[in-house]
């Protein structure tokens, strides 16, 4: 347990860097300035993001597709409860700008969940080929 809860902080802080970082870097050519309620959201919705890719295992029954669209939903779905709470705490967010969120959301998912599955399954595959010559072996 607590292996997944390090692995999951470590992903969610890379995953946070990456993202922190291509919006100061997009905020610069842009000229535009973020606030700490936008930082403290975006930190939430990696969180969120994060949290719904490390349930992978919980879909190993289904096709890969299939679980990717789940999840991305399921993450859409996190992301709506905390746009409404964060709604709520401080100023309402227009629908306008709940389909920013999600645009802003989208792009950056399919990027690092692409990245995070080619490694699960990369993984997979060398585990796949360590059984393989341990068999091989024992043959």
């Amino acid at each position: 347990m607590t292996e997944r809860i390090k692995q999951y902080l470590g992903d969610l802080f890379c995953v946070y860097t990456i993202i922190s970082v291509a919006g100061a870097v997009v905020n610069l050519i842009a000229g535009t300035k973020t606030s700490n309620e936008n930082v403290l959201v975006m930190f939430l919705i990696c969180a969120a993001a994060t949290f719904v890719l490390h349930l992978h295992r919980l879909f190993d029954g289904v096709s890969p597709l299939v679980m990717i669209i789940i999840q991305y939903l399921a993450a859409c779905i996190l992301i709506g409860v905390i746009l409404l709470v964060a709604s709520a705490l401080t100023r309402p967010v227009t629908l306008k700008g709940l389909l920013e969120y999600y645009r802003s959301f989208t792009i950056p998912y399919i990027i690092l969940a692409g990245l995070y599955y080619y490694r699960v399954f990369s993984e997979t595959r060398k585990q796949e080929e360590l059984i393989r010559e341990i068999q091989d072996m024992e043959r």
